[in-house]
């Protein structure tokens, strides 16, 4: 059984930084994206930045440049290095996961959603001005 379990948030002034952690357990695909999306109160989930399995990466325009999307892949472990935070970067984190075929890479990762097979709980990120 896939899991996939965040940790890393919180609070913190606009200007700071944090780190995500998303822990995956039970998934050994051939070739996948993995990678976090944000979900604001009312509004769908975004995807902020995606990895694949071949070690390239995508990232929204609004978090280019702040934002650092990394795997340890003997953890494990993916890695989202947030800095320069802003109160708009407000939202609940979610990490996720979607096998690709094999000779697919980052450029081919879904922007909706709802194509993703697997989730985690969210970690919440709150930026105060």
């Amino acid at each position: 059984q896939v899991q996939l379990v965040e940790s890393g948030g919180g609070s913190v002034q606009s200007g700071g930084s944090l780190r995500l952690s998303c822990a995956a357990s039970g998934y050994h695909p051939n070739n996948y994206c993995m990678g976090w999306f944000l979900q604001r109160p009312g509004k769908a989930r975004e995807r902020v930045a995606m990895f694949s399995m071949d070690g390239r990466t995508a990232y929204v325009d609004s978090v280019k440049g702040r934002f650092t999307i990394s795997q340890d892949s003997a953890r494990n472990t993916l890695y989202l290095q947030m800095n320069n935070l802003k109160p708009e970067d407000t939202a609940m984190y979610y990490c996720t996961a979607v096998d690709l075929p094999i000779d697919y890479t980052v450029t081919h990762c879904p922007m909706s959603g709802r194509l993703y097979n697997y989730w985690g709980q969210g970690t919440q990120v709150t930026v105060s001005s």
